[in-house]
């Protein structure tokens, strides 16, 4: 075990490792790219379903089942479903992580949405408001943090399952897991799950981070 762990940082930290487009460095970039894609597109899908549907109240059932519909969620089933319909490209990826992402985006939208005071919602449309300004104004400034929430949530589980890029045959820091079970090579794929543990790790703690500090004078 001892001999495992050393070899994982000689692998870890070797000049070559980093180099080329095998390297550390180009698959770090090729998982964050599918990674922060896939996430930018779920949000510009899932904040408006979840800001509809907060500020409506018109299908909350719909948003309530869409945390257990991720959770139950196939990811790679989907991905060869897609990949059998389309061809090989990124397209099933992409599909995959979106879906993945959606509920997550849309359920904490939603919950930012009810938790605010409906006696804020009412003060302001007593002040002569109109709805999209409700909205604007009041609503999503008070749901930003749950918003954000579920943004960050999104993001890590994105990130931590974009290693299916590399079972299409395409890039990222699953290429590593992948090609060591392949090359019955244990230290490539304990070193591909090590990496993409850190980037969730770093990206959560980094996303937690800012979310405390852009909402401080909320809980001061």
């Amino acid at each position: 075990m001892y001999e495992l762990f050393e070899n994982l940082g000689t692998w870890l930290v070797s000049d070559e490792q980093w180099s080329g487009p095998d390297g550390i460095g180009h698959r770090l970039a090729e998982h964050l790219q599918y990674s922060l894609l896939a996430t930018l597109i779920a949000a510009a899908i899932g904040l408006p379903l979840g800001l509809l549907i907060g500020h409506t109240g018109k299908g909350a059932f719909v948003a309530i089942n869409l945390a257990s519909f991720g959770r139950a969620l196939p990811t790679v089933g989907l991905v060869v479903l897609v990949f059998l319909a389309g061809g090989l490209s990124m397209l099933p990826v992409y599909v995959a992580l979106v879906a993945l992402a959606v509920p997550a985006i849309v359920t904490n939208t939603y919950a930012g949405m009810t938790a605010v005071d409906p006696d804020v919602k009412d003060a302001a449309r007593g002040q002569g408001m109109r709805g999209h300004q409700v909205l604007a104004q009041v609503e999503l400034p008070l749901a930003l943090p749950l918003i954000m929430t579920g943004l960050r949530l999104a993001l890590i589980q994105v990130v931590a399952t974009a290693t299916i890029a590399a079972y299409v045959s395409f890039g990222g820091l699953g290429r590593y897991v992948f090609d060591g079970l392949a090359q019955r090579d244990l230290v490539q794929v304990l070193g591909g799950a090590v990496l993409v543990a850190v980037v969730a790790v770093v990206l959560d703690v980094g996303l937690a981070g800012l979310q405390r500090f852009l909402f401080r004078h909320r809980t001061a």
